[in-house]
This record gives structure tokens, sequence and C-alpha cells, in this order.
């Protein structure tokens, strides 16, 4: 039997970093919140693992610390061509490497610590009527003012939600998996290959993550993920160094497909989107978990002025919400597709490394473009 309210001031779906970031600073500020996560803590996900530390103000006025959780400093980055031209740089802000088995269990440990409620469920329908939210699970319904979408690339919800990027099939496959090896703490690597890239970097176990993406037209002509490496992805002479020379930590890779860069709305059904569920930047540009806990930050300031009545009405936070959040990221994911276009050019991409050879100064000034400024703290 269900022992839990049915009434939360704020509901959120999903319990990854944009939703647990956001479940702590509203807890924090006395919002009563349900996040609805469908898997359990600690668990493994397909994602690169490097974060920008822009985050770090917010992560601390959180109340994690991740170099206590054992995350890597990282400086240094370089990037490698699918023939092996490599170009390297320091990284202007700086970043640190993290597991999310490690950082989204300390973030969920953190939310229920500060009375948020976490449970796991899958939500099956979302509906908005008379000012309020009704959302369906498979074990109960609940009501709230608010309901944040924070869910991921994407899900059946969105089926439901009639959102535009999931009427399109997407041609992109991720693969990621932890292998024990040699491999500078303080650096995240980005190899490109056929049809690919790449990112390496070390976490807070000595373990390195290695994620790629690929296209899926590429990656069908192959029986399995171990022939598609060796015959394609060990073209670029880095990847096949750090796989060969490395044992696998997991039984087997974890991969996704269908995954999605198309432009998404910050708001449906008048849910508030955060993370990649708002807005997936490419890889390649290596900044997508800043963005998700910097948008849970943006929704979460937002909803608190909503809930006391400095945002008079739902219409005004909605606009606000879009207003900033494209303020913030528009420029970022837009600079991500054009780098990505590029990097998918094999030839262009030899020229374009040779140029940033010449010019060293170019590729510090692309980073700054996919990173934010160090986040204020309020």
């Amino acid at each position: 039997m269900n022992t839990l309210p049915l009434n939360f001031d704020v509901i959120i779906i999903g319990g990854g970093l944009a939703g647990l970031s956001s479940a702590i600073h509203l807890s924090k500020n006395n919002c009563s919140v349900l996040v609805i996560e469908k898997n359990t803590y600690p668990k493994h996900k397909v994602c690169g693992e490097y974060i920008s530390n822009e985050v770090l103000p917010y992560l601390y006025y959180l109340g994690i610390d991740v170099f206590k959780l054992g995350a890597k400093r990282i400086n240094k980055f370089e990037l490698s061509t699918p023939k092996n031209k490599l170009v390297k740089a320091n990284l202007p802000l700086g970043g640190f490497g993290i597991s999310r088995f490690c950082l989204d269990n300390d973030l969920a440990k953190k939310a229920i610590a500060n009375k948020a409620v976490v449970i796991q469920d899958t939500v099956e329908d979302v509906t908005f009527a008379n000012n309020a939210f009704l959302v369906k699970t498979k074990e109960a319904n609940y009501s709230s003012k608010i309901v944040i979408g924070a869910y991921g690339k994407r899900a059946n919800l969105d089926v439901k939600l009639k959102r535009s990027f999931i009427k399109n099939k997407s041609p992109f496959l991720a693969v990621k998996t932890h292998v024990k090896g040699n491999f500078p703490e303080d650096l995240v690597a980005l190899h490109n290959f056929e049809g690919g890239y790449c990112g390496v970097s070390k976490v807070e176990d000595n373990s390195i993550n290695v994620c790629y993406i690929t296209n899926f037209e590429a990656f069908k002509k192959y029986k399995d993920i171990d022939e598609f490496q060796e015959k394609v992805v060990f073209k670029n002479t880095a990847l096949k160094s750090i796989f060969k020379n490395s044992e696998p930590v997991f039984k087997s890779p974890l991969s996704i497909s269908q995954i999605s860069f198309e432009t998404k709305n910050p708001i449906e059904n008048h849910m508030l989107m955060c993370g990649d569920t708002a807005g997936m930047i490419h890889p390649l540009c290596g900044n997508g978990m800043s963005m998700a806990i910097r948008s849970a930050q943006m929704a979460s300031l937002l909803i608190i002025k909503f809930c006391n009545g400095e945002i008079k009405n739902r219409k005004t936070l909605e606009k606000q919400y879009i207003r900033e959040w494209n303020a913030e990221f528009k420029l970022r994911l837009t600079t991500g597709h054009i780098v990505a276009n590029l990097f998918s050019k094999n030839k262009l991409a030899e020229v374009l490394i040779s140029i940033v050879k010449w010019f060293p100064f170019i590729l510090p000034q692309i980073i700054k473009r996919t990173h934010g400024k160090l986040m204020n703290v309020k």
C-alpha cells in the first residue's frame, strides 16, 4: 500500500544530474519535492563523465564535494583526427572526472537527507488542467504545482507529449565502458574515427571512462561491438592503444541508441525541461553534464520565485525559463552542431587540425564557446 503523500509542490521526473540537483536545491528552500526515477542507485549510465569546473560553486552549495568523492582534476585536452593528427591544449577553466555511478548516488543521498522524496517508479503520463499537474505512474497518481522533466535523452513520455524530435529516427548510437590501464589523470581526450568520436578520461576509482558515439549506419555493417572496434575504432591509434593496453572493468559495454541532437523545447505541456530532456550538446564538445546541472539551478531559482509569489503567474515563469535557457545554452548548442558537422567530414577535419596546430589559440576559444563561466550561487 502506498503511504506517500499524493500532493507535492514540485514533481521531478528523472533522478539524474539535473533532477537530483533540482531536488536538493528546492528542498533546501522548503519546497516539498518528489523525484520519480525508474532505476535504482547506484547505476552506471552511458555518459562521458567529464564535467567543467563551472559547476563547482553550485555543487558546493548543494553540499556535494566531488573531490572528497575522489574526482580527478582535469586541466589538459587533446584531440585527434581519424588519420591520427593530434592537437593539445590547456582547458581554460578546467574540469573533473567522476562516474555517474558515484555522483548520482551521492546526489540521491543528499536529496533524501534534505527531505526530498525519491521513489523508484515509471511515469506513464502527465496531464495539466486547472493550473495543476497530475502525474500517473505504474504504482500511483500524484499531483503538484510544478513538474520538471529531467528524464534524459528520450523516453516513452516524449511520445505521449508528442514532442517534435521524437517523430524522427536518430542515427546515433553510443557505447560506454570502464577499463583499467595507464592514462593521465589530468587529461580528457577526444579521439575521432570514421563515423564517430570517443571521449576518454579517468574517474574516481582510477578507471578510465571510454565513451564513444557513432552513426548507426556505419555500426550495423559489423556483427557486434568487438568487430566494429577492431575494424573501425582502432584505426585511431590512440584508441587502439587504450583498449589493447587495458583490462575491462565491465563484463560488457553499455550502449544506447536513438540519440537525438535535434532542437527541443525547454517547455512542453507546461513542464520545465532540464538537462538532456531540454537539449543535448554533441559529446564532441564534451560538456553535457555541466549543462544539466546549470539548467537545474536555473529552473530551481525560478520555481522558488514562483512558489513565493515573486513570479506572479505560470505564463511569466515559462517565458522567463525559455529566455534564460536560450541565453545560457543556445550558443553552446549551435557551436556544438557546427563543430560536430565539421569533424564529420574527415578530409575537412584533417585540414582544421592542421590550422589549429599553426594557430593554437583557436582551440581554447572553441572550448570556451561550449563551456560557461563559474556559476553564481544565489
